[in-house]
């Protein structure tokens, strides 16, 4: 069973039916699949697709690498000339992928808010927390930059969980965010979670009031900074595993894969560089000279593609939030691309 993310839009959840295509051999694979059938015990179909030589008929492939075509295209349009440029991709199919700078640290921003909400919500699932429960939230109080190692906040109103998680997400607030950081222990029970699911770069040091009031002391598009921030590459898996289910039941990966096809933040950036109608879900980070979308966007075929953009510099937000509809576009044309791509078989969906 797939994903409809249209479904995802109205709220609700449909099943998708997702055919694979049957790819032909060449001559010489047919020879060399006789003679390893001479000599290798039977099995049946469904041992054999799922083995080794399986790639033969459901189109996968055994090189992950895209090819050299969207490389250099993408290169193109993601030149670190006016700013640090970190892209990722990761089809969910092939698992074919392709990065740019994606091993380099990147701030989050507001992309963080995605652990912090998968943090919660694995709390969910093992009955520390619930959906229902409520928090205040918390409100940033004016202070000087730099004047305490924390902002200071003032608690609220008070808010469901279900509620606080569509908020952070869909409009990324603040003051919901660091009310669900605040129920899960803070920043350092975030890092521990993305810790124990095998995120060893990615990290999160202050809640989102310290984070914004703080901005600026450095500059991201020539200066690096480990704090809150997360290799491109990190953030696809992180993305790609939450969209698959992998580390969430299957109704708290509904509750935040839901929210994020309902963003309503950042439509100069992922979705403007996307086909209309295309059906996606993200989530957009903003801070002093960076911006940044990821998330999940569905082919054509049907598979499914995680993408993380993180872009400095550049000479202003317009220009930042082109870049990354730019490099969307890049991405999307490039994995659409059957030579590049090829998805016979469609493996999206997420674990039960």
């Amino acid at each position: 069973m797939g994903l409809n993310i249209r479904t995802f839009r109205r709220a609700g959840l449909a099943a998708l039916a997702l055919p694979a295509m049957l790819l032909g051999t060449t001559a010489a694979q047919a020879q060399a699949q006789s003679a390893a059938s001479a000599t290798a015990p039977a099995e049946t179909f469904e041992q054999f697709i799922n083995g080794p030589n399986g790639s033969v008929l459901d189109g996968r492939q055994a090189d992950t690498t895209v090819g050299t075509g969207l490389k250099q295209n993408l290169f193109a349009v993601a030149r670190p000339d006016k700013g640090r440029i970190g892209v990722a991709a990761l089809d969910l199919s092939t698992g074919q992928s392709v990065s740019i700078m994606g091993d380099q640290a990147f701030p989050m921003a507001s992309t963080s808010k995605i652990a912090i909400a998968a943090t919660y919500l694995a709390g969910v699932d093992k009955g520390i927390y619930s959906l229902t429960n409520t928090y205040p939230l918390m409100v940033p109080v004016a202070s000087r930059p730099f004047s305490s190692k924390v902002a200071p906040v003032a608690p609220g109103m008070q808010m469901s969980a279900s509620t606080l998680i569509e908020r952070m997400i869909t409009r990324s607030d603040n003051a919901a965010t660091d009310a669900l950081l605040k129920a899960v222990g803070g920043p350092a029970q975030v890092t521990k979670w993305l810790r124990a699911h095998g995120f060893q770069k990615t990290r999160i040091d202050r809640d989102i009031a310290t984070l914004v009031r703080d901005d600026g002391e450095f500059d991201p598009a020539t200066t690096v900074d480990v704090r809150d921030s997360t290799p491109p590459e990190e953030m696809v898996r992180l993305v790609a595993g939450i969209y698959k289910g992998d580390w969430l039941s299957r109704g708290s990966t509904d509750v935040l894969v839901g929210a994020m096809t309902r963003t309503i933040t950042g439509r100069n950036r992922i979705k403007a560089g996307l086909p209309t109608g295309t059906d996606f879900g993200h989530k957009t980070g903003t801070l002093n000279n960076t911006a940044s979308d990821v998330g999940f966007i569905k082919m054509p075929d049907g598979r499914v593609v995680a993408v993380a953009i993180y872009v400095t510099g550049q000479g202003g937000k317009p220009q930042r939030d082109a870049r990354i509809a730019e490099i969307t576009r890049t991405l999307y044309n490039g994995f659409a691309n059957p030579r590049l791509a090829v998805g016979g078989a469609n493996d999206n969906t997420r674990s039960q």
